[in-house]
């Protein structure tokens, strides 16, 4: 392995942050003590792309960014402060863009069907019939018969010969040989099949990235298009402008383990990360050559230690008295969520992967029996009980263990969902997809049962992508901040053992892996969570708030507001009234009609209830100017300030000194409100922040949170830079620090086995507070003296009560002293 950051800095790079805006930035960010930049894709996107995640030319860099040259600017700016560069890139799928003829590679297998270079880059039978494209708003035949397509010339801009296709701003190519035939006929005779954008769901023909039928998923599985795919990508690494590479939604792959090997190999090992969501019990494939995650299964964890357990009853009976739902309903609303994912949004997936397991029995003369409709009901059961992204098996291997054992429980709980009738099939089904023998022998190893296994996995990822976390976790609200991605609101409150098993584990197994806080695709930012979660610690007290601002809106509350709406809309207020008062109020009913969207209790993305979300957005707007409201917001904000600011600096100091590769996300070095993307995704003024790091370096105390926290982050990623060894890679290491009380959290990180940080926190402060304080509680500091990284006080080694390590800071990060 070459370079492998300390920490990073993400970088979300666009037309509003480009190569030389990023590079303007470096050396704030080298003041800072960050040790990498981390960047956002920088490939040829779809026009107007705000991400970089809708790819469309794997061989340009994106001209809006700057281009290569800027990029290479950028790299220079970063080299100049010994900084390294890590870039995101995403190998699963290409845009579908808007004109089609800005993706070459699709434009021609549009054109040309089986018989194009490149027929095999994408996840579509070209044989079994033409592409489906649901493009149109209304049925063909009525936009045939108005007129609304026309056959014309080729764009100029498009460097095209010859007509195209266009439907308003969509083109499309002509079939050669079909230009002059009717309209009617040539719509139908070309690779493509248009259709009303409906039809997708139930009918899409090729695999898509989710449910998103402009990005088109492709086959890296397979050489050729890998090499094509990561021709720059490579060079960019071998060229020594890329250090390390961020891979995103690897378990859309179909051989993800087989991907990263070939990866590994192209780039000379270098350091990687795999955007996995690992389920609590889970732990990445060990034989998956990455340095580890990209840091939600640290995430949720660091946030949760500081939930207040006591809390959950109290929240359970807001939420029930709001939605009807109760505290152990989240596993039946899970299972309804996904179900109604794989038989919706999804069913297209489900169908195609039906029909695969129903070919594959119908040219069996011992499995014939088994029908299309009992297949399809089987296979649905399979994806909704699957409680994790995806098994890992492989065709042609025997199917590991505990993807043998993952499979049997999907199975058992499959099957207390179907008629008994259905059992032999769903037993059919389990063998296929596991690349049993069953059947007829001598049939396991053909294309069509691998395809089965293969697709099977896929399918289960994006059901749980798109049942769980982007329709549970919008529907559960009773602690919204543990609904994030890669989160898990099941456990709601984990004990410090808990951690510590965590991060020993971790710092065991992959102990270059990344840290995060907030990142690009967060539900909520770091900062917005830490406000949520102190409600558990407050939860009597938010109950009778909840009361008081559900009276003061009784006037004026829409009557079919739906409760789950609502608890969210409570909560987010709590989570983004400072003291300053409350966000501008678009961004509020902004977040709060896409979570209702995605929620898809009342309104949808697909069938938009106007009138409500209206209605919503009214309320809304009318509450943040009611007096009353504002009193009892601003009187919550001064009552919870300082458990906020425990759990603020808490949450990065945590996660500036666990175990792995510290990302910071752009902004969130000070406090920020983020919600759901585009939110989190607004451009960051970093000139106010590199002012006030400046003063706080001469030795200004900070002015408000917001400063306090840019102290400690300043202060923790100088650390990581100047005891690199002690926080990533092998020599690193890490241990509990024993305390008299479960109010304070503490460990060591361990250079060759000798302590060389440690980190002291605070736990819970409202019970601390209600209990007395820190009174004679202690923590035990390794021998020698300890040099406090922020304020530079000195403690020795031994018993040291807590009342004075943290009697100006609910955070503690100490440094080991050199002998005097």
């Amino acid at each position: 392995m070459g370079r492998v950051p300390v920490s990073t800095y993400r970088l979300q790079l666009g037309p509003d942050l480009t190569f030389d805006d990023a590079a303007a930035r470096v050396g704030y960010l080298a003041d800072l003590g960050v040790t990498d930049l981390y960047l956002s894709p920088v490939l040829a996107a779809a026009p107007g792309s705000t991400h970089g995640y809708d790819v469309v030319d794997h061989d340009r860099i994106s001209e809006v960014m700057g281009g290569r040259a800027g990029l290479e600017r950028l790299v220079a700016a970063a080299r100049a402060h010994d900084m390294g560069v890590v870039l995101d890139i995403v190998p699963n799928h290409m845009a579908a863009p808007t004109p089609a003829y800005l993706n070459k590679a699709l434009w021609s297998v549009l054109a040309e069907g089986p018989e194009s270079p490149y027929a095999s880059w994408f996840d579509v039978d070209l044989a079994a019939g033409p592409v489906l494209m649901p493009v149109l708003g209304r049925r063909i035949g009525a936009v045939l018969a108005d007129g609304e397509l026309s056959v014309e010339p080729a764009p100029a801009e498009s460097g095209l010969d010859g007509m195209v296709l266009r439907y308003y701003d969509h083109v499309l190519p002509v079939r050669a040989g079909t230009e002059q035939l009717p309209l009617a006929d040539l719509v139908d005779r070309q690779h493509y099949r248009l259709a009303y954008w409906k039809v997708g769901d139930e009918e899409l023909n090729y695999r898509r990235f989710f449910d998103v039928g402009t990005l088109v998923a492709i086959r890296v599985e397979r050489p050729e298009v890998f090499d094509a795919t990561h021709r720059l990508v490579v060079e960019l690494v071998q060229q020594g402008l890329v250090d390390g590479l961020r891979v995103d939604h690897p378990d859309g792959l179909a051989d993800p383990r087989g991907y990263f090997r070939r990866l590994d190999e192209a780039t000379g090992g270098a350091w990687t990360v795999a955007e996995k969501i690992l389920e609590p019990d889970e732990t990445l494939p060990g034989d998956w050559p990455v340095a580890g995650t990209t840091g939600y299964d640290a995430a949720w964890r660091i946030g949760q230690v500081q939930i207040d357990p006591a809390g959950a009853t109290d929240l359970a009976g807001v939420m029930t008295e709001l939605t009807g739902d109760s505290l152990g309903g989240l596993p039946a609303l899970i299972e309804s969520s996904k179900r109604e994912i794989a038989t919706g949004s999804l069913a297209a997936e489900v169908e195609r992967l039906s029909h695969a397991v129903a070919a594959e029995c119908r040219d069996d003369v011992r499995l014939r029996d088994h029908t299309l409709s009992a297949i399809r009901d089987c296979l649905r059961e399979l994806v909704v009980a699957c409680d994790r992204y995806r098994a890992y098996v492989v065709p042609g291997e025997p199917a590991p263990p505990l993807s043998v054992s993952l499979l049997t429980e999907m199975a058992e709980r499959a099957r207390t969902r179907l008629d008994a009738e259905r059992g032999e099939t769903l037993d059919v089904v389990v063998d296929l997809v596991l690349g049993r023998e069953v059947g007829s022998a001598g049939r396991r190893q053909q294309p069509r049962r691998d395809e089965i296994i293969v697709r099977f996995q896929q399918v289960c990822g994006a059901v749980m992508a798109k049942g769980v976390e982007d329709t549970a976790f919008y529907r559960w609200t009773h602690l919204t901040s543990l609904c994030e991605v890669g989160g898990a609101p099941q456990r709601f409150a984990v004990a410090p053992d808990d951690l510590h098993a965590w991060a020993h584990a971790t710092q065991q197994s992959h102990p270059t892996t990344m840290t995060n806080g907030s990142t690009h695709d967060s539900k909520r930012g770091e900062d917005v969570r830490a406000r949520i979660g102190v409600l558990s610690q407050l939860a009597g007290a938010w109950r009778e708030h909840v009361h008081a601002l559900r009276e003061a809106t009784a006037g004026y509350r829409p009557a079919d507001l739906h409760g789950r709406t609502e608890n969210l809309l409570w909560q987010t207020l709590a989570g983004t009234w400072g003291p300053d008062g409350p966000i501008a109020v678009e961004r509020i009913t902004g977040y709060l009609v896409k979570a209702s969207r995605e929620a898809k209790d009342w309104t949808t993305w697909t069938a938009v209830d106007e009138a409500r979300e209206a209605a919503l957005t009214g309320f809304v707007e009318q509450l943040l100017q009611d007096r009353a409201v504002v009193d009892l917001m601003d009187a919550w904000a001064r009552r919870t300030a300082e458990p906020v600011r425990t759990a603020v600096l808490v949450t990065k100091a945590l996660q500036l000194t666990v175990p792995g590769v510290a990302d910071v996300y752009q902004g969130s070095e000070t406090t920020t409100v983020g919600l759901v993307d585009p939110d989190n995704r607004r451009p960051v003024d970093v000139e106010p922040l590199a002012a006030a790091l400046a003063r706080l370096d001469a030795g200004q105390r900070p002015a408000d949170l917001g400063e306090e926290k840019l102290r400690l982050v300043a202060a923790l990623l100088r650390l990581r830079r100047s005891l690199p060894e002690a926080f990533v890679g092998s020599r690193s290491g890490y241990a509990a620090l024993p305390t008299t009380t479960g109010h304070a959290l503490a460990f060591t990180r361990t250079l060759d086995g000798e302590p060389a940080v440690c980190t002291v926190v605070t736990r819970l402060p409202v019970a601390l507070a209600a209990a007395g304080g820190w009174a004679a509680h202690t923590v035990v500091l390794p021998e020698g003296s300890w040099r406090d990284v922020v304020t530079g006080a000195v403690h020795d080694g031994g018993p040291v009560a807590l009342a004075d390590l943290l009697a100006d800071s609910p955070v503690a990060v100490l440094s080991a002293a050199p002998p005097a």
